[in-house]
């Protein structure tokens, strides 16, 4: 696989950097999946420490994924550190040390020190992300994440997948295929109870919604397994987007 370097190289240098106090690392998201994409996906992975990482370790843990960017997918990598405690019994919103993603890069490169002073806080994603750890994750350190986080409330779950498609609203135009595929998995779980990944989410929708939206979710999923960037016809994804939130509220 393209990411076993990465994920080895991650798994080699972070033990290093917090020795005992490391726990577990866990990546989730499409490569638990196994529906991962090098032009189109990023790598998403779990630091679970004992205690909060010193300002060192955590500017340690983000050199390190700025040193490992030749070996990283285009779309980059994802990574939260979080306590054990905070991990079973699962609380929410979920408490994190530190976060990383391809948005804040030019911001760590610029201060990196400031950066990670600044990036703690409560994160609802992470209800999302541990969900899926469990259900298909897998462990590239420590214990296999379904013995490493708690089971997450499904109202949880669903708090955090229908935060995530409110917030990417505003920039569904510029990402369709995106916005769409989360709208897809956020329907199958509201009907069905499936937690999926956005191919999984587009394969339940072919089959399971009118199929006068096939046209746009067939574009949004042939874009996210190849990377090309198709646009959808602007009136057909507002259309769609209305249709689900009226799902979602009734």
């Amino acid at each position: 696989m393209k990411c076993d370097l990465l994920l080895r190289q991650i798994s080699l240098r972070y033990q290093r950097i917090l020795g005992v106090d490391l726990v577990g690392i866990s990546v989730h998201g499409s490569l638990g999946f196994g529906c991962f994409h090098w032009q189109s996906s990023d790598v998403d992975f779990l630091v679970v420490t004992r205690r909060e990482p010193a300002q060192a370790q955590k500017e340690a843990m983000i050199q390190t994924l700025l040193e490992l960017l030749p070996l990283s997918p285009p779309k980059g990598v994802e990574m939260s550190v979080v306590l054990l405690e905070h991990c079973a019994p699962f609380r929410y919103p979920t408490p994190f040390c530190l976060h990383f993603s391809p948005m804040h890069l030019e911001t760590c490169r610029a201060d990196l020190a400031c950066y990670c002073r600044s990036m703690h806080g409560e994160d609802r994603d992470l209800a999302a992300h541990f969900t899926v750890a469990r259900q298909v994750g897998f462990s590239i350190y420590g214990p296999p994440p379904a013995q490493l986080f708690g089971p997450v409330p499904c109202a949880c779950y669903l708090d955090s997948i229908l935060r995530d498609i409110a917030d990417a609203a505003e920039e569904a135009p510029a990402n369709p295929t995106y916005f769409v595929l989360n709208q897809c998995r956020v329907l199958a779980y509201l009907r069905d109870r499936l937690v999926c990944s956005k191919e999984d989410g587009a394969l339940w929708a072919l089959e399971h919604l009118d199929p006068c939206w096939s046209s746009l979710i067939h574009t949004c999923l042939k874009n996210y397994q190849t990377g090309s960037k198709s646009c959808p016809d602007p009136n057909i994804l507002s259309a769609f987007s209305s249709m689900v939130q009226n799902e979602i509220q009734t």
